[in-house]
């Protein structure tokens, strides 16, 4: 299953938001007010949505400013969160990407918490 939040665009530039969003411990000021967020080490977090159980992310790859990938740590819901960055005029332009293997069944009970996850983090991402 690939989902896609929307291109925001946000004032730091694109080596501040790299900076950013490798420091794991900075997701929180993305989350939405309601979930559980616990740091876990410098490259990991813990993080609970309502309805849904509580999932471990950790940091798996950066490509220095453009690229940060986030992955469960969990073999029952393996997936990765990926924000790619390009720099613009006005500060620099990011989309988030969830990339997850998971059952028919599965996916259709997840897709619309996932997007609405998904477009919260773009929506944070924007107020930076």
């Amino acid at each position: 299953m690939n989902l896609e939040s929307r291109q925001v665009t946000t004032s730091k530039s694109q080596e501040e938001l790299y900076t950013f969003l490798t420091q794991v411990e900075n997701f929180k000021q993305l989350m939405p007010e309601d979930t559980k967020f616990e740091v876990q080490g410098t490259d990991k977090f813990l993080f609970g949505l309502k309805g849904m159980p509580e999932i471990r992310l950790g940091l798996q790859e950066s490509i220095p400013h453009s690229k940060v990938v986030l992955g469960s740590t969990s073999d029952k819901l393996a997936f990765t969160l990926t924000c790619d960055m390009v720099q613009q005029e006005n500060g620099t332009l990011a989309q988030l990407h969830f990339n997850g293997d998971f059952n028919a069944m599965m996916a259709m009970m997840i897709k619309g918490p996932i997007n609405k996850f998904l477009e919260q983090l773009a929506t944070g991402l924007e107020k930076l």
